[in-house]
């Protein structure tokens, strides 16, 4: 990695954010941003976030409005504490044995086998019909939707329109705690959120996250994608659980991966007089790769002890590290991963 006298000098890059959703492993992407944020150099043009990272662009955006990047990085610190705060209280909590073998899993909480089994059998209308969600205070208390909508740094938050089935992406000031809280709404935990006489469910069933708006609407040439959820396990599941968290990841996968292939396809056939595909074409795309994600299973994210917040965030920050000392010289000048490879087979 450059040196930070060096990495001063280095003049200012516009980048844009695609944040994935994936619960408390959102605390990964909270690690990654705190590091990327103590690059002078890296100038943030906008963000696309859906569900966990929803509420990380959101709040970025908002402490940024508020104080620049030591203002992002102390309010995505006081929202994840916050978050572990309500959690103390949460039914959901490892057993003893998990806590004494360092496993972060909830597969063996009895309330969560429970719960897991009850949402195959009742839903959201039936177990939760105040439509609590223990976010609403803390997005309410934390994040200042006015000056949201005056920050420096663009949003592109989506849901899901369950009448349609289409995403629907809002910008700053269409940002409010439903349409944040639509863009996290598992189907099997809460009520849809209404907005605007629609119905929103999670915005990763039609973008994890939407790569559309960054490529259309804004002046940065990179994006530095923080996946969550992993696009690739070894191995075949076979036991039910780990068919579901292998079939939840596959389905909020599946967008993301068919933009990058479109951004591949337009890369080899785009021509100056095709002035939609040449922006497309040019997009230079980086990731901040990382395999804990493949040892954690989907029981995990519903873990918010900040015992474990934390481990994920200093996995983060170290997994920048390693992205910015291998990659961070491509920024601004070329991609970091090979898009390729996403035709092969296609």
């Amino acid at each position: 990695m450059a040196s930070e006298t060096s990495a001063n000098a280095r003049a200012p890059v516009l980048v844009d954010l695609a944040l994935q959703g994936g619960g408390s492993h959102g605390a990964f992407t909270w690690g990654v941003l705190d590091r990327l944020l103590e690059e002078p150099w890296i100038r943030i043009d906008g963000i696309s976030g859906t569900s966990a990272g929803a509420m990380n662009a959101a709040v970025l955006a908002d402490g940024y409005a508020a104080g620049g990047a030591p203002g992002a990085r102390a309010a995505l610190d006081v929202y994840w504490k916050r978050v572990a705060e309500a959690a103390r209280f949460s039914p959901f909590q490892r057993g003893p044995i998990d806590k004494m073998m360092g496993r972060w899993t909830l597969d063996n909480s009895p309330l969560f086998v429970a719960m897991d089994l009850m949402s195959r059998l009742y839903s959201p209308y039936d177990l939760n019909p105040g439509n609590s969600h223990p976010l609403r205070a803390i997005l309410d208390d934390l994040i200042n939707f006015e000056r949201l909508k005056a920050s420096p740094i663009r949003l592109f938050i989506t849901a899901t329109n369950v009448r349609t089935g289409r995403g629907r992406v809002f910008r700053n000031g269409e940002i409010t705690p439903d349409v944040l809280l639509a863009s996290a709404c598992l189907p099997t935990m809460f009520q849809a959120i209404e907005i605007d006489g629609e119905s929103y469910w999670d915005g990763g069933y039609s973008g994890n996250p939407t790569m559309t708006p960054l490529v259309r609407e804004l002046d940065s040439d990179d994006t530095i994608l923080i996946p969550i959820n992993p696009v690739e396990r070894p191995g075949t599941p076979n036991s039910a659980r780990e068919i579901l968290n292998r079939l939840n990841e596959v389905s909020f996968n599946a967008v993301l991966l068919k933009e990058l292939r479109m951004i591949a396809l337009l890369r080899q056939v785009a021509c100056p007089e095709n002035t939609e595909g040449a922006q497309w074409a040019k997009m230079r795309i980086h990731m901040v790769r990382n395999d804990l994600m493949q040892t954690l299973g989907y029981s995990s994210k519903l873990n918010a002890e900040w015992e474990f917040l934390t481990m994920l965030r200093d996995a983060g920050r170290t997994a920048a590290d390693e992205f910015l000392a291998r990659d961070g010289d491509s920024i601004g000048k070329r991609s970091s991963i090979d898009l390729d490879t996403l035709l092969e087979g296609v």
